[in-house]
């Protein structure tokens, strides 16, 4: 039940070490097809900005570059290996072939959506970029959506960690409870409400009006 909050304790202690490539660092990895924590890394990272030793657009803006990078590297693995990489991977990284099965299925059905909305859903953010790979999806395209849903993927998680960072208990709680995807649209919610708060502040209306 702890070891969330250690490893984003280690991580955020591995940002005061190494500064904002940090919040690129995890998402890069898990985007080139090996499964490792990268929401974790950058709420860790996030939350570490909001006390005030990181900034953090600086923290966005790299989680974004680390992201579309990872893809890029899964993209060029799995066009480069095909099928028969991706299952020599699931296998060394041990994940379950239902799993892939599902994950490839999924790919096949929704394409480009895939590449967009699987930032935000565990496992196919992990092997997305991989599948468009061994799919022969037209690079210029993958890049296109890859970028769109790194960018949203980093400003959503990396607000999200900044606003609850200094309670990162209460964090940890919700991810537990909630999931990833179920953060996620908890903080596109809030950060919705808080750009019609600003649009409704200059324009003098309440929000929802």
């Amino acid at each position: 039940m702890d070891a969330l909050p250690h490893l984003g304790l280690d991580i955020r202690q591995l940002a005061d070490t190494i500064g904002y490539p940090a919040a690129g660092l995890g998402i890069l990895i898990e985007s080139a097809g090996i499964p490792f924590p990268g929401e974790l890394t950058l709420l860790a990272v996030a939350a570490y900005a909001a006390s005030g030793h990181l900034n953090i657009v600086g923290v966005i803006g790299m989680a974004a570059l680390g992201s579309v990078g990872g893809a890029d590297l899964g993209y060029f693995l799995g066009r480069r290996g095909g099928r028969l990489f991706i299952e020599r991977i699931a296998a060394f990284v041990h994940v379950d072939p239902k799993h892939i099965a599902r994950v490839e299925m999924f790919f096949a059905h929704h394409g480009d959506k895939t590449i967009l909305a699987g930032r935000f859903i565990l496992g196919l953010r992990t092997w997305a970029s991989v599948f468009a790979g061994a799919a022969n999806m037209p690079f210029w395209r993958f890049q296109v959506y890859s970028i769109i849903g790194g960018t949203a993927w980093a400003i959503v998680f990396g607000i999200l960690g900044y606003v609850l960072g200094n309670n990162w208990n209460l964090l940890m709680t919700v991810v537990r409870y909630l999931g990833y995807g179920g953060v996620a649209i908890v903080a596109g919610i809030v950060v919705t409400f808080v750009i019609l708060r600003r649009r409704a502040s200059r324009t003098g209306t309440p929000p929802g009006r």
